[in-house]
């Protein structure tokens, strides 16, 4: 056998078997896909670095948004690029968890941050008075690390019980590497690893859309209850795309995980895991930076 294929050193990815005449159609799709999410999300942060202005509690989950989506795309996306144009998929054990690592960590904390930014919303509208004493740049830094910090927490043992494992397969399931895809590589009994798995999922789900529930259901109390044309105008504006783009992350997320779990065709597996990436990562920037009249009065970098 090729010593690439060793278990314990190299692993081949399932990837994308696309007829000749597609593979470069499709390889420079993803590449102007990645330059506009790059080059979106990074004049968004460069933006809000080099304005005074804007450094401010809300431009400071901006940035935390706009950095978990350039860190997420990149583990995966010139990846698989390159695999489109070779033959040969291989790609060591090492290189294969760590991708899972950040994969995990930006859907994760894709949620947490989301969870802050509802929160920095029904403070802005339902306490406009005290949104400058409650979420002062400390609080907002604070809130920050907790959801990094139990982003990388929850993760980390989530990986902890997969990499555990001895391995007896080298053939990795889908164009990228995750915890479904590492624990099936090996013949132990993985219960345990399914069962936290879920239950990790299970609770991120849960907790972010039980909180932006609450805080929405709190908003539009808010806004019945004061009858201001002002206000109503300004959670439609604030809180519409942001419930938009947090349900279409949730949705293509909650498909991954179906999809990983059930005999489904590998096409509709493959192209959720791509969308659950690049579509809010695309959509993030441009609707947040647009809807807010500082970003679009101050901007010297064009964001689109």
């Amino acid at each position: 056998m090729d010593n690439r294929t060793d278990t314990g050193h190299m692993l081949q990815l399932e990837g994308v078997d696309l007829a000749p005449r597609f593979v470069y159609p499709v390889f420079f799709i993803l590449l102007f896909t990645y330059l506009i999410l790059m080059f979106t999300n990074t004049g968004l942060m460069v933006l809000i670095a080099m304005e005074r202005s804007l450094q401010q509690p809300m431009y400071l989950l901006f940035c935390n948004l706009s950095f978990n989506d350039i860190m997420g795309n990149t583990s995966i996306l010139p990846r698989i690029m390159a695999d489109l144009l070779s033959s040969e998929r291989y790609i060591s054990y090492v290189e294969c968890v760590t991708q899972a690592f950040c994969t995990h960590i930006f859907s994760t904390a894709a949620h947490t941050i989301l969870m802050i930014m509802a929160f920095d919303r029904y403070v802005a509208i339902c306490n406009p008075l005290r949104y400058s004493s409650i979420m002062t740049t400390s609080m907002v830094v604070k809130l920050s690390a907790g959801a990094w910090g139990s982003a990388l927490f929850m993760v980390a043992v989530l990986l902890g019980l997969t990499i555990r494992l001895t391995r007896c397969r080298s053939f990795v399931m889908g164009m990228y590497c995750n915890n479904v895809a590492l624990f099936k590589l090996s013949c132990e009994d993985v219960t345990i690893s399914n069962i936290y798995g879920l239950a990790f999922t299970a609770m991120t789900i849960v907790s972010s859309a039980g909180t932006i529930a609450i805080t929405y259901l709190k908003i539009f109390s808010v806004c019945f209850t004061k009858k201001s044309k002002d206000l109503n105008s300004k959670a439609i504006q604030t809180c519409s795309t942001h419930l938009v783009l947090y349900m279409i992350m949730l949705c293509s997320g909650l498909l991954i995980v179906i999809f990983q779990r059930i005999q489904v065709s590998s096409d509709y597996r493959k192209l959720m895991s791509i969308l659950f990436h690049v579509v809010p990562a695309n959509l993030n920037p441009i609707v947040y930076a647009l809807q807010t009249k500082e970003l679009k009065n101050d901007s010297k970098l064009p964001l689109v």
